[in-house]
């Protein structure tokens, strides 16, 4: 099966996302800057998840640039990434809308980002799997490849802190793109050899 079509429709997926969550941006109700100033948190939050899928994009592609095969697995893993990624409209509208409210925008949206990184986690297990017989897949996405767990375990913590006060939820799981940002090494490595 053709690892192209996997990323293609993943492309064209998380440009729908993105396209979604801008069409949820509204403009002020007045032509002043209060009335700007007063949607400053539905921009803050659009901006960490439009910050936040294009980390998760740009993972995938670097991602799929190791791997040579993907299979039935594989395609479902995928899909049930981009089902998490697609919760990113909602979930954002709702942090902007309603954050001081109550905790629950936070924490959904920190379930989501959860969802999101258990998946692209599956994946990554999938992909390994179908994948074993390249040396290369195995020594980058092997032994030692501990960003998805290192975000889970950070995602659950961040939960655990939004009880505490809410928007620690989002700014911890903000923070931990960081280990996300710079892609994996090793895959920069094997591609430019």
């Amino acid at each position: 099966m053709s690892k192209n079509r996997v990323e293609a429709f993943t492309d064209g997926v998380i440009a729908i996302i993105i396209t979604i969550m801008v069409l949820e941006l509204r403009a002020p109700e007045g032509g002043s800057f209060e009335a700007l100033w007063a949607l400053r948190y539905q921009f803050l939050i659009y901006l960490v998840s439009f910050i936040t899928l294009a980390v998760y994009w740009n993972n995938h592609h670097h991602l799929f640039q190791v791997v040579k095969h993907v299979d039935g697995a594989v395609l479902w893993a995928n899909v049930s990434f981009l089902f998490a990624a697609s919760l990113f409209p909602f979930a954002t509208a709702w942090v902007g809308e309603h954050h001081v409210e109550s905790v629950a925008p936070e924490l959904f949206y920190g379930g989501v980002v959860l969802l999101a990184d258990v998946t692209y986690y599956l994946l990554v297990q999938c992909l390994l799997r179908v994948n074993t017989r390249s040396e290369a897949v195995v020594q980058v996405l092997g032994r030692g490849y501990r960003k998805p767990l290192i975000t889970i375990t950070g995602n659950v913590i961040a939960l655990g802190l939004g009880w505490w006060w809410a928007p620690l939820t989002i700014i911890v799981d903000t923070l931990l793109l960081l280990v996300w940002v710079v892609p994996e090494r090793r895959i920069e490595r094997h591609l430019s050899r």
